[in-house]
């Protein structure tokens, strides 16, 4: 395995940190020997994982570019050279389309996909500099299959998969890897209440094996189960209403299958700490 990715040592930066697959990815990192450090908007959250998991806890708030250098900039002076970035910070509404409030698609644009434009524009430059590295994105297996009752989500994984495939064109030859991570339906409380489809339930630490696994060995496009990424690219290749067909025994209806009492109080938090982080300067997000 690469010194520069996850040999003992390596230094790794990881948003969303204080919950779920974040937190989940910190752990199996640490584990492997490497130097991690977490981001979160919950401060107090990320602090509490931090010091659970022996790792280093700062606030960031993605959506703001200064937030991320700062959060990169103190990994940097504490831990040393950043190797790693892994873009896990993540917030999804679930709903018909023309239910979503203005507020929730904004935020979900705003955490989901600037969010990770803001990661990359912030850690690629010393990476690139130094001709090595790796800049990992959590995304979603909504970048690639259609999903009712999550179109704005799926709009900023499309977002994230696109803005990844150009800069990794634009990367060529500089020494940087790339990698998108797309799972299925996690179990976290940002899938609270969502049906699963054909699709198993994972684990958190299904992901993170999947982020370590990349990290030892770089692949771009990369899907959990891995069958996802085979069936979705053959079932492209069929006629429309074929293709429609096999989408619908493949992903939820959300729509028709969520439990909106179940993700109340995420969305509530999600959304209204979105809101008072843009307007007050508090920090990140957390899938």
């Amino acid at each position: 395995m690469s010194r520069t990715r996850t040999s003992r040592g390596t230094v790794v930066a990881i948003t969303g940190g204080a919950r779920g697959i974040g937190k989940a990815i910190a752990a199996r990192l640490t584990a492997a020997g490497a130097r991690v450090a977490i981001g979160d908007r919950d401060l107090a959250t990320v602090r509490e994982t931090g010091a659970e998991l022996g790792v280093h806890a700062y606030p960031l708030d993605v959506t703001d570019f200064d937030s991320f250098t700062d959060f990169l900039d103190d990994v940097r002076r504490d831990l040393g050279p950043i190797d790693v970035l892994v873009n896990n910070a993540g917030i999804m509404w679930v709903g018909g389309f023309d239910e979503e409030p203005e507020s929730a698609a904004r935020a979900q644009v705003e955490v989901n996909l600037l969010g990770v434009i803001n990661g990359i524009k912030a850690a690629a430059p010393a990476m690139r500099e130094a001709g090595r590295g790796h800049l990992i994105t959590v995304a979603s297996a909504a970048s690639i299959l259609p999903t009712p009752g999550e179109a704005t989500y799926a709009a900023t994984k499309h977002g994230v998969l696109g803005y990844l495939r150009a800069v990794r064109a634009e990367m060529r030859g500089a020494g940087v890897d790339i990698s998108v991570v797309m799972p299925v339906v996690v179990d976290t409380v940002l899938a609270a209440g969502t049906g699963t489809g054909a699709g198993p339930l994972l684990r958190p630490d299904d992901v993170a094996g999947a982020v370590v696994a990349a990290a030892h060995r770089p692949r771009f496009e990369i899907t959990v189960p891995g069958f996802i990424g085979p069936v979705t690219r053959v079932a492209g290749l069929l006629p429309q209403p074929v293709r429609d067909r096999v989408f619908a025994a493949m992903v939820p209806d959300q729509v028709a299958q969520v439990r909106e009492d179940a993700r109340a109080g995420y969305e509530k938090a999600a959304f209204t700490t979105s809101r008072a982080s843009r307007t007050e300067g508090q920090a990140a997000s957390a899938e």
